[in-house]
């Protein structure tokens, strides 16, 4: 993983080339107070002050040199506004001038990220170092990119080397980080106390058998909340099998246990006083002799019965387990991650996670968190007209809602019947892919939602003691 720290540092007035900062509407007044050759410069680069463009500026000596930036509004910077200027310009220093950088560190490091596990870059460029004034904030801003960049590089990792055992050993591996208590049950423990978790990922190789992996961490007098992620380490779809175009993509499917995992990891990052329960349910959808069946009837942990109208509507049902046992604890909140439907990918494209919740006050909190940080996640209605979509002839439920309407709805009301009533809960239906590169952003893996509930949670706890 990019060593963050080391693109992120005090200011203490070392050799840097400066930064300045502009839009389209400041720049002619910028340029109206600039020499000749510096707006005759300018002016042979094209650059008109708009996002994401930028130029070099001549200094006094020949090896000096600036650059001026253009963002969309000087007066309200966003994280990405600065994300291109570490990807393009030469290693080094640099510091921005006459402003602060605000929330624009983050896409500074993000845009730094690379993937290269099995590839190393040729002729890579170097770091690209910010420096900055606002150093209270440096940790803060390292724990949130380190936070994305752990969603991406589980995300981009192949199935082959991202099944349950090696989600399981990520698990381990930030528990150990936090001191936090790691549980995992598998084997005979997981079939009798989940089985629909047990029943999903029994068809795979038993060196990628299915488990239940849970962290827990904090003072247990302090308010209990739940996080909980679909772990398919990679989904064929069963019997139901997926079309091979469908299916490449598939070693995302465990999109949402990274999400869950580096929400954790930011909340024991930033000590919030909370009693934290991490849940995984890690499977691998599979295709062999003993996979269960379209029409097969599951038990559940909840002691529901479920009909099996498709399996390659796995997600649910191993989150059903999961959360079962989550609102078991009786927390005070529960949030759970899924690249659980394509419906929520035609309804709300790749950017937005579908937002689904019981409770809305909670709603409300996660937009206004979602606008303030550039984190935005969009609600879909929970609307119980659509329950009667999963009744079953012979069994308490069916997995699969009938006629291909309302397919994200469904999905969610589904996971409502193993959530108590009276308990708080959003479930976040979201891509954790970006389908093509943006400043700060690379194609491949990515976190959406994690930094908005992120802030929720901050803002709800961060303030007690």
């Amino acid at each position: 993983m990019t060593d963050f720290s080391d693109l992120l540092k005090a200011d203490n007035h070392q050799p840097a080339r400066s930064i300045r900062i502009v839009d389209a509407q400041g720049l002619d007044a910028w340029l109206a107070g600039q020499p000749e050759r510096v707006r005759t410069l300018v002016a042979a680069q094209k650059f008109k002050g708009k996002a994401h463009d930028h130029a070099i500026l001549p200094g006094d000596d020949p090896a000096d040199w600036s650059v001026i930036a253009g963002v969309a509004s000087r007066e309200k910077l966003g994280p990405w506004c600065l994300a291109k200027l570490a990807e393009t310009l030469p290693d080094g220093a640099y510091r921005i001038v006459e402003a602060s950088a605000g929330p624009a560190m983050l896409g500074w490091l993000t845009a730094q990220y690379r993937f290269d596990r099995y590839r190393k870059e040729e002729n890579g460029a170097g770091a690209r170092v910010l420096l900055t004034g606002e150093v209270a904030q440096i940790e803060a801003v390292v724990r949130l990119a380190e936070a994305v960049a752990l969603v991406r590089d589980l995300v981009n990792t192949p199935a082959a080397d991202m099944g349950p055992g090696d989600l399981e050993a990520a698990v381990r591996k930030v528990s150990e980080r936090f001191d936090a208590e790691c549980q995992v049950t598998k084997g005979d423990a997981l079939e009798h106390g989940f089985p629909m978790i047990h029943a999903v990922g029994k068809a795979a190789d038993k060196s990628f058998a299915p488990r239940l992996i849970e962290l827990r961490w904090g003072d247990p007098k302090h308010p209990k909340v739940a996080i909980v992620g679909k772990g398919i380490c990679f989904d064929s779809g069963g019997l139901d099998i997926k079309p091979s175009s469908a299916m490449r993509l598939m070693k995302k499917d465990m999109g949402g246990a990274a999400h869950a995992l580096a929400l954790a990891q930011l909340v024991m990052g930033a000590r919030l006083p909370l009693r934290l329960h991490l849940l995984i349910p890690a499977a691998e959808n599979a295709v062999s002799g003993n996979a269960f069946r379209p029409g097969d009837i599951l038990r559940s942990r909840k002691g529901l019965t479920v009909e099996i109208g498709n399996t390659d509507a796995e997600g649910r049902l191993v989150l059903g387990d999961a959360l079962t046992l989550a609102g078991e604890d009786k927390p005070e909140l529960v949030i759970d991650y899924a690249t659980l439907t394509g419906a929520a990918r035609v309804a709300v494209g790749p950017d937005l996670p579908a937002l689904f919740t019981n409770d809305d006050a909670l709603a409300v909190e996660m937009d206004a968190a979602g606008s303030a940080i550039d984190d935005p996640t969009w609600r879909l209605p929970l609307w119980d007209g659509y329950a009667e979509m999963l009744k079953s002839d012979v069994a308490d439920i069916n997995n699969a809602g009938e006629g291909g309407f309302a397919g994200a709805i469904t999905a969610a009301l589904f996971l409502k019947r193993f959530v108590p009533e009276d308990t708080p809960w959003m479930h976040l239906d979201t891509f954790a892919w970006r389908p093509s590169s943006r400043p700060g952003r690379p194609k491949g893996g990515e976190a959406l939602g994690l930094r908005a509930a992120f802030h929720l949670l901050q803002a709800r706890y961060g303030h007690k003691k």
